[in-house]
């Protein structure tokens, strides 16, 4: 085991494709960060493998602020202490649906709860009548691919250099943002096939590079887009950026928590290493 680096900053999405909400400490069970993508808009025109309205449809939906209503709620479960005081250790609950909430903040700054029809209006503007929304719940994380994201600060500079200017490492909307030192960018790609124990509990198997899409171009602010930045990492980073991973064990993770290298075995059969892929 190795100590190789901390965790720089912890975010969710509430919902998805909206914009994010940094915290001080996240309970990261095994669908994910607690609370995470708990929402998503569903579009009749979107495929049925991926059936969501996003940024990729409509840049603007970056720039709603989705918050939990009642937020001490929403931390961590209510039974979250009582669930790990029993042997060999209990999976917590989801809280109950009244106490997870979530109210969104427009860009113009009205506050609607996310299931007011008001706001499905909204979204719906300036993609087209094919669009039909309906707002979807789930008690699991509706990920991509897998529930948890991780991304080295070292690799937003990297890519930051390689453009020509700086990268605000929000656009690549991880989970859990490591700040690993002295150590070189993209070096995340070579913890896949392995595990982190993030905190004193968590442990994170690292699955798979993050292949990336038009996300990555728009601005976290603003919503403008700058392809120079999903350009650059198809060309240098084989189109990924970033890691997936799975939680193998439950735990509650805070800003500057120790990351650790559990194992040092190679990659899985078929995974490139960083040297092929760093550019």
């Amino acid at each position: 085991m190795s100590v190789i680096g901390k965790v720089d900053s912890l975010w969710r999405y509430p919902v998805k494709s909206m914009g994010g909400e940094g915290l001080e400490e996240a309970f990261i069970g095994f669908s994910g960060v607690y609370g995470d993508r708990l929402f998503a808009f569903k579009s009749s025109a979107s495929p049925k493998g991926f059936p969501y309205l996003t940024g990729r449809e409509q840049k603007e939906m970056l720039l709603y602020r989705p918050r939990f209503r009642h937020p001490e709620k929403a931390a961590r479960p209510a039974n979250l202490t009582e669930a790990e005081s029993m042997a060999p250790g209990i999976t917590p609950l989801f809280a109950e649906r009244a106490d997870l909430v979530v109210d969104v903040e427009t860009p113009s700054g009205e506050v609607l709860a996310v299931d007011d029809p008001r706001l499905i209006r909204m979204l719906g503007e300036r993609i087209g009548d094919k669009h039909a929304l309906t707002l979807l719940r789930s008690e699991r994380a509706l990920t991509d691919c897998r529930p948890v994201s991780l991304f080295a600060l070292q690799s937003a500079r990297r890519l930051g250099d390689e453009i020509g200017a700086a990268i605000d490492k929000r656009r690549f909307r991880a989970n859990i943002y490591m700040d690993l030192g002295s150590a070189a960018a993209f070096v995340e790609d070579s913890f896949v096939g392995r595990t982190l124990r993030i905190g004193s509990k968590a442990v994170i198997a690292i699955l798979e590079r993050d292949p990336r899409c038009k996300m990555i171009t728009l601005d976290p602010d603003t919503a403008e887009p700058n392809p120079e930045v999903l350009r650059k990492v198809v060309e240098a980073h084989d189109g990924k950026a970033g890691v997936y991973g799975a939680v193998l064990v439950e735990g509650t993770v805070r800003r500057g928590d120790e990351i650790e290298l559990l194992n040092s075995s190679p990659p899985a059969a078929g995974v490139i290493e960083p040297s092929e892929t760093s550019g």
